[in-house]
């Protein structure tokens, strides 16, 4: 029986740093009790351990790119494709830049030092995520283009239409931190790094292959390659926080996360017909068929059944050499135990990186 100090409608307190009278192990992930003493050999949950060690193991920094080439092959670009390449650098800031924060307010609240630490790694990552944006936008354009492509988020009508309902789960999160609340945060982390990136991503790999932009293109393939990661760190500590508070599986709850899978994928494809129009190699109905195929999986990540029975196999096969993925196997309903997923293939060197 998983033990709290209060009921779990009540708002959740930020934990303090020690509590010795608390065991080591905790209790809970969230309302529970710990001594803030972590030892990764006595978890609640030891396949955490295993979930940090991955994300550390993928560790790099922007400026190992190099960008020379990129530097002298943007302005020999289409006006069409430097105007998507500026927008999709200011979505994946938009979005990027929140997740350090809203990792560190997880971080804050959860009652579990293994959880601490991971969401810890995972704020650094996206930290360097969102530092890699301006590092790619200082290398190859001036510095007017590259603040008016980090203030898209807050003027952009398509781009703010696009993130309402992240900037309201999120900001209730931050007002109101409760249990229903920061399910619903993990729920919209793994939207993120699992389904809104990948238009963005798209746009990148599809330059790539016709020998463009190639630098941006790898420092595109380490933030995906680590967002997979956190995607699949959420969603097990999700599955674990859901598991030890049963009364919020319920179909009412089931049926919120298929609405928000919906409306992501309807923005999704929204936001890609406005920003992708006209890009040589990108193929719009392709694109919006890749998006549902990407919520099939996240979707199955989460222990869930499919929503799009006809995207099951991905329409931009080609997409397959540049990005990682899990496997397809599906497991019962918010299942606690830990799931095992592996790379597709080794089509090429991109999945080395």
């Amino acid at each position: 029986m998983v033990e709290r100090g209060y009921s779990t409608l009540e708002l959740l307190k930020r934990v303090k740093v020690i509590e010795p009278a608390n065991p080591n192990k905790s209790t809970a992930i969230f309302g529970g009790k710990a001594s803030g003493i972590l030892n990764w050999n006595d978890l609640a949950h030891p396949h955490f351990y295993t979930l940090r060690q991955k994300i550390r193991s993928l560790f790099w920094t922007a400026n190992e790119v190099d960008m020379t080439q990129d530097v002298k092959q943007f302005s020999t670009m289409t006006e069409r494709e430097q105007d998507a390449f500026l927008k999709i650098i200011g979505l994946l800031a938009t979005l990027d830049g929140p997740q350090t924060d809203v990792a560190a307010k997880l971080s804050d609240y959860t009652t579990d030092p293994s959880v601490k630490s991971l969401m810890a790694t995972i704020a650094d990552q996206e930290s360097e995520h969102n530092h890699s944006y301006a590092y790619v936008l200082s290398s190859v354009t001036t510095l007017d283009k590259q603040l008016a492509s980090f203030e898209m988020g807050r003027t952009d009508e398509v781009l703010m239409r696009r993130n309402e309902r992240i900037v309201e789960v999120y900001n209730e999160f931050a007002e109101s931190p409760t249990i229903e609340s920061a399910l619903k945060a993990m729920i919209y982390t793994t939207l993120l790094e699992g389904l809104f990136f990948y238009s963005g991503f798209a746009f990148f790999y599809n330059l790539a292959r016709h020998q463009k932009m190639v630098g941006t293109s790898t420092m595109i393939s380490y933030i995906n390659r680590d967002e997979l990661q956190h995607g699949k760190a959420i969603s097990d500590i999700f599955r674990a926080a859901l598991a030890e508070n049963p009364e919020y599986n319920t179909e009412e709850f089931t049926e919120w996360i298929y609405d928000q899978f919906r409306h992501s994928v309807e923005q999704e494809t929204i936001w890609s017909r406005y920003v992708l129009a006209g890009i040589e190699g990108i193929d719009l109905e392709e694109m919006a068929g890749y998006v549902k195929y990407r919520a099939n999986k996240m979707l199955r990540m989460l222990g869930l059944s499919e929503i799009y029975p006809e995207f099951t196999d991905n329409p931009m096969r080609w997409i397959r050499a540049y990005v990682d993925s899990f496997d397809d196997t599906k497991t019962d309903f918010f299942e606690q135990s830990s799931r095992q997923y592996v790379k597709t293939s080794d089509l090429n060197g991109f999945d080395d990186l």
